[in-house]
């Protein structure tokens, strides 16, 4: 597995005309070698790949990385440059998106006969398309997620502070066995639901209001992420039509998922379908996103995208509507695109469900 995923990236490499390329994001590390610690550095040429690590992590990058030459530094930078020199690089390809400019500097300084080229795109785009154990992984995600989540729903009701389920979620997930979390989990009520990332806060729910969360999970690596639009008590007229128009675009963007389209395609369909219900106005940000070692990943799904989307990828359909004042809904799963179309990966239904029932003065 790994092996093949080194071998697309000397593809690139050869493509691009460089001796080597520099792997310092925690994704694509574990992504190229299996190394799930938080430090390290990957050096890949055309004929062999160094994996440096610092004594921290030397034993662990040696039992779990597979395929690489692993050595030891004291100082990152001083460890990428001093094997640098000695292999003899002239052109070195680097993550822009992740490479501070002091340590981009810093490297200049100690490889002022080196090249050093920006690379980032080619790499996201490697890790867009998932294979069988990826997919897996994703799922087993989305199995906690949804698990935590419904036993969590059960005890929402009128006076429950927003802080405190979304503590309470977190626990669970951890306890159901996620690993580090995506993202703080965002649990927005009432007129906090406008705010797309509404972490929570000491608000409390109150009866009739909205509830919008939005949580996550991880599985060796891999991330699940999904939202979910709750009502205390029995909806007004406003409150099920947008919860409606909301859901109908959802469900057309699934729908309309398949090998071959544009991303931007699909956010059109979702997008469209808003505009036309009045709404144009509360859906700002982009349909979806690419799920899987990182949270936001390749493909974006926003009417900028000019991505085809491929079989295996996996990204969020997520439309929403937020109005100031009044509060919003956002309904998200992910999906896997399948030869024909897509399969939803997320395991809640969005069907919309009182979470609990009004409170009657007596």
């Amino acid at each position: 597995m790994f092996k093949n995923r080194v071998a697309k990236v000397r593809e690139v490499l050869k493509k691009k005309k460089l001796d080597c390329l520099l792997i310092t994001s925690l994704p694509n590390l574990r992504y190229l070698s299996g190394f799930s610690g938080s430090s390290g550095a990957l050096l890949i040429n055309r004929d062999d790949g160094y994996f440096l690590a610092d004594s921290r992590y030397y034993s662990q990058a040696r039992k779990e990385t597979k395929g690489f030459i692993i050595r030891e530094y004291r100082k990152i930078i001083e460890g990428i440059a001093e094997l640098s020199r000695a292999a003899g690089m002239k052109r070195m390809g680097f993550e822009a998106g992740d490479l501070t400019y002091k340590d981009y500097q810093k490297l200049q300084e100690l490889l002022a006969k080196v090249k050093l080229l920006p690379f980032s795109k080619e790499l996201d785009s490697l890790r867009a398309v998932k294979d069988r154990d990826e997919i897996n992984s994703i799922k087993n995600a989305a199995r906690i997620a949804a698990q935590c989540f419904l036993e969590l729903k059960d005890t929402i009701q009128p006076g429950s502070r927003e802080r405190n389920l979304a503590i309470e979620l977190e626990y669970k997930l951890k306890k159901g066995g996620s690993g580090e979390l995506p993202f703080d989990i965002i649990v927005a009520s009432g007129p906090r639901g406008a705010l797309p990332h509404g972490v929570a806060s000491e608000k409390k729910i109150r009866n009739g209001e909205m509830v919008v969360i939005d949580y996550g999970s991880r599985y060796k690596g891999y991330f699940s992420d999904e939202t979910c639009t709750l009502l205390m008590g029995i909806p007004t007229r406003k409150q099920k039509n947008i919860y409606q128009i909301v859901k109908a675009a959802h469900d057309k963007a699934i729908d309309f998922i398949r090998p071959g389209k544009r991303a931007s395609q699909i956010d059109k369909v979702a997008r469209e379908y808003i505009r036309q219900a009045g709404y144009s106005r509360g859906f700002g940000h982009a349909l979806g996103h690419g799920v899987g070692l990182a949270i936001h990943e390749e493909p974006l799904i926003s009417p900028d995208s000019s991505t085809l989307i491929e079989e295996g990828m996996v990204f969020t359909i997520e439309p929403g509507i937020y109005l100031e004042g009044w509060g919003g809904v956002r309904i998200e799963d992910m999906i896997v695109v399948t030869r024909d179309g897509c399969k939803v990966l997320t395991q809640v239904s969005k069907e919309m469900e009182c979470c609990s029932p009004p409170v009657l003065k007596g």
